[in-house]
């Protein structure tokens, strides 16, 4: 089941260090099927607050996500992010289709 990594990027310094991990996640991210599916941009807010940035990336599931995050080549440009933003990350599965509602009642 395709699984995400989503980010809400509460702050960012941009500088130099973001700047490289920018340029450095692609290739993090290549060798698990991960790819950008929303990084950044305008989002319209209709309910509440949403200060910062949403990050979502997709992987064929939730062992490829895993294996990303553990990588030794995302490992080496985590702190980059880490040490440079307020962030909370989550990973999540996603839903087969046909999928109503109703079906998280079980």
């Amino acid at each position: 089941m395709t699984a995400y990594a989503i980010a809400h990027m509460r702050q960012v310094t941009m500088g130099p260090q973001i700047v490289e991990y920018l340029h450095k996640i692609d290739a993090t991210l290549e060798p698990f099927g991960g790819r950008f599916l929303v990084h950044g941009g305008d989002v319209e807010v209709i309910e509440n607050d949403w200060p910062g940035n949403l990050i979502i990336i997709e992987f064929p599931d939730r062992q490829h996500v895993r294996e990303w995050y553990a990588s030794p080549a995302y490992q080496a440009i985590l702190a980059l992010r880490t040490e440079n933003s307020q962030s909370d990350v989550v990973f999540a599965d996603g839903v087969e289709h046909p999928h109503k509602a109703t079906d998280v009642l079980g």
